[in-house]
């Protein structure tokens, strides 16, 4: 199975939620540190060049892969990407399940702006800030939404799940 976490940037949440789904980060009731978030692989660390990359985390413990996608504001690249799968499986050309999640839900206005001040300004002092904030904020909705497109992903028979998630109460 493939996982792909996809929102506008690609560095905050998606990476977050790579990282729980790769337990880099625990799942435990405890908030992450400053240390530990800004630890978190590709966290605020791609630019606007890296948009449509597939980054790669790594495998989790049952040998899925798992990747994170900045999307930026094309509605049509997730529908595309779906479309795309579905041809290659037609075409016997690839064999995995494809699980498209959609972390934008779970963003917080605090990360919003941290984002738009750090990448998109290039000012950290600002933006690193409310990034730390808005991750810590936004943690337990991010291991819900990993979670649930976990379970999502073993009870679908599709070969192509798109999940769009919705906002969740921590």
């Amino acid at each position: 199975m493939i996982y792909i976490y996809h929102d506008f940037g690609g560095t905050h949440t998606t990476s977050l939620a790579a990282a729980y789904h790769l337990n880099i980060l625990s799942e435990s009731n405890t908030v992450p540190s400053k240390d530990e978030i800004l630890d978190v692989p590709y966290f605020n660390k791609l630019k606007k060049k890296d948009a449509g990359k597939f980054i790669f985390h790594g495998e989790d413990d049952e040998g899925n892969q798992v990747y994170t996608l900045g999307r930026r504001s094309s509605k049509i690249a997730v529908k595309s990407l779906h479309n795309f799968c579905e041809m290659l499986n037609s075409n016997k050309l690839m064999e995995e399940k494809v699980v498209l999640s959609n972390t934008s839900p779970v963003v917080p206005f605090a990360m919003t702006l941290g984002g738009f001040f750090s990448r998109g300004l290039g000012v950290d002092v600002i933006g690193v800030p409310l990034l730390v904030n808005g991750a810590q904020k936004c943690c337990g909705n991010i291991t819900q939404l990993v979670n649930e497109t976990k379970r999502i992903a073993k009870e679908s028979n599709k070969s192509i799940v798109n999940i769009e998630n919705k906002e969740y109460q921590a």
